[in-house]
């Protein structure tokens, strides 16, 4: 009998909830992520479109903070990817960036706020 400590069980417990049909996702793509929401006795997904400025953790924690400007307005929202609400993440275009976090895009506005496409 092997025995496991803690730390592998738990290691053990979270590949278990592990999406494998995430896209590969990077700083500056655009995406549009589908996220369930229960309303009344429905559910449906509603879809969030936007551009990913921060992406944190790793394994099961791995978290996105996708920005969107709706009506000059900023409005950002935090992903956990690996999470159940979470129903299809969609890459839909790359940019080029030099950066890990691109905080500074809260602070341009209009045409100034937009990345260089990266054609692979």
């Amino acid at each position: 009998m092997v025995k496991l400590n803690k730390q592998q069980a738990i290691d053990n417990l979270n590949q278990s909830f592990l999406k494998t049909d995430l896209p590969i996702i990077r700083i500056g793509d655009n995406v549009k992520v589908g996220v369930k929401i229960i309303e009344g006795n429905k559910e449906r997904v509603q879809f969030y479109e936007g551009t990913v400025i921060a992406k944190k953790n790793s394994s099961i924690n791995t978290t996105i903070t996708v920005r969107k400007v709706l009506q000059g307005i900023g409005v950002e929202r935090i992903f956990l990817i690996h999470s159940p609400k979470v129903d299809s993440i969609q890459v839909l275009r790359s940019s080029k960036v030099r950066r890990a976090k691109l905080y500074y895009l809260r602070e341009l506005k209009g045409k100034a706020g937009r990345l260089k496409q990266a054609f692979k």
